[in-house]
């Protein structure tokens, strides 16, 4: 049986490359990406990447906060 991470990209995947595709992220969605970081007990190096890479764009406002 094929596990969800060799099956396609993870739901934190997904939410981080959405949020870096709209150059914006609400705090809701900031909270449930950094939630699904602390909730998964294994974070590919795709992952870790992609949360350094938010992160930057966060702190330089490449990527706008927005409320929701």
């Amino acid at each position: 049986m094929e596990s969800c991470r060799t099956a396609g990209e993870s739901k934190l995947t997904k939410m981080i490359k959405k949020a870096i595709f709209d150059c914006e992220l609400s705090t809701s969605e900031h909270e449930a990406i950094l939630a699904l970081a602390a909730e998964d007990s294994v974070i590919t190096k795709e992952e870790q990447a992609l949360l350094q890479q938010l992160q930057n764009l966060l702190a330089n406002q490449t990527i706008k906060r927005v409320k929701g």
